[in-house]
């Protein structure tokens, strides 16, 4: 457990500047530690959306909200993620 907050910690330190590739390996290696700790899935969604991945971000919200089903940050950035795959293939379709 003590290897789980220290990555998740410093998944959260990548986060704050900006390295958002970076904090996903380090949420990444937190899940194969324990895949019931939510925080860390809305916390790899949100380095989804920031890096434009909005399918993945979508899958790590659902997956929290199939174990919390009103945690309200999986809902936000799922909506979130929804609304880039909407824009995308906006921009696809005009191509």
């Amino acid at each position: 457990m003590e290897k789980f907050k220290k990555l998740k910690n410093e998944g959260n330190d990548f986060v704050k500047v900006g390295e958002y590739e970076e904090a996903v390996n380090k949420y990444s290696e937190c899940m194969k530690l324990n895949t019931e700790e939510c925080t860390v899935y809305t916390n790899r969604a949100l380095c989804y959306l920031k890096l434009y991945k909005y399918e993945e971000a979508k899958q790590d919200c659902d997956h929290v909200l199939q174990i919390e089903d009103s945690n309200i940050k999986a809902f936000y950035r799922r909506a979130l993620a929804y609304k880039g795959l909407q824009v995308r293939k906006k921009n696809m379709a005009g191509i």
